[in-house]
């Protein structure tokens, strides 16, 4: 989502919809359901200022702040952590706010549902969706629909086996909520990765946060939970996930949806073309379709809308590059 998204302001802040972030419109989804003193919020250094102008009220306890990015095992494990301090048996689920549920009515019958099978079962439940195409780049399930029972996890790199199995409609695209209760979830860190189990349980245990969690070595929750899920359950997602992974994806959403009403924009012999930009300065389009145009000032951005997923290498280029400022 560059170059809007920037390592100080990322997607999940950026007003793309209405004005509103994808964060702030996660908050008020469960603050249909829930107190604010049930909400938690898992964020970094860089990011928590931007979270509590939103979440104005969640207590200031309820919130985990990272003291750096160390990929979403130990992330993960830092969650568990704190809520074990609170309330070591009651159940949790991790919500990504970079996505959105829709009806959001069916995200909190899901819930419910997870709520119940880890009362019941006391084991780990994750969610999937079934794709009406094949996509790549993500973590497969191959479910049971009848039972919730995971009987293998294909990583995205074995594109042969998820495309035998995405023909047989056996696959559900991994979209994580996982849920569990802390006690559970660190016991399993405790079997399966006891480089983060130590670290995180002398967190518990009142040691010093930034010390123990910089011990904790980098790496991704699935790690842990492609086995544990072996003996745990998932769900397929009742409600429509939408992921915001490229501005193609921002103009689609929107423009289905009639929400697309640009302010000192002209065409001329112009059309699908999509247009983000400051306020006060006019933009003409002549002769051009299909384009996305985003200008936040410092940066410029013009790309079809089918090349927008190639923006990876735009910040790869910058990185290399040393133009942090753009970053």
């Amino acid at each position: 989502m560059w170059p809007e998204s920037r390592q100080k302001c990322p997607k999940h802040f950026l007003p793309l919809l209405n004005g509103k972030s994808l964060f702030q419109i996660n908050y008020e989804t469960l603050r249909e359901k829930f107190k604010p003193e049930e909400i938690f919020v898992s964020t970094t250094e860089q990011q928590v200022a931007l979270a509590k102008a939103v979440a104005t009220d969640i207590p200031e306890s309820n919130y985990f702040v990272e003291p750096e990015m160390r990929n979403q095992g130990p992330a993960t494990g830092f969650v568990a952590a704190n809520l074990y301090k609170k309330f070591p048996d009651e159940p949790f689920m991790l919500v990504q706010v970079d996505v959105l549920r829709e009806p959001r009515e069916k995200f909190f019958e899901m819930m419910d549902e997870v709520d119940k099978l880890i009362k019941e079962k006391g084991r780990v439940v994750t969610a999937g969706m079934k794709p009406s195409f094949a996509v790549m780049g993500v973590d497969y399930l191959i479910v049971d629909p009848a039972t919730h029972r995971m009987s293998q996890w294909l990583g995205r790199g074995e594109k042969e086996v998820i495309e035998k199995y995405l023909a047989t409609g056996e696959a559900l695209i991994h979209t994580n909520h996982y849920a569990w209760t802390p006690r559970a979830m660190l016991e399993c860190f405790k079997k399966r990765k006891p480089e983060w189990y130590e670290p995180l349980m002398a967190i518990v245990n009142g040691g010093e946060v930034v010390a123990e969690y910089t011990k904790m070595p980098k790496g991704p929750i699935e790690e842990v939970m492609q086995f544990e899920l072996l003996d745990g359950f998932v769900v397929e997602l009742p409600f429509n996930w939408i992921d915001f992974g490229t501005w193609e994806s921002v103009t689609k959403y929107l423009g289905e949806r009639g929400m697309y009403q640009p302010q000192d924009v002209q065409e001329v012999e112009a059309k699908n073309n999509f247009v983000r930009k400051p306020a006060g300065k006019y933009v003409a389009m002549i002769g051009v379709e299909d384009l996305v145009v985003i200008d936040t000032g410092d940066a410029l951005l013009v790309t079809k809308r089918d090349q927008s997923g190639k923006v990876g290498q735009v910040v790869d280029k910058l990185k290399a590059d040393g133009r942090a400022e753009l970053l």
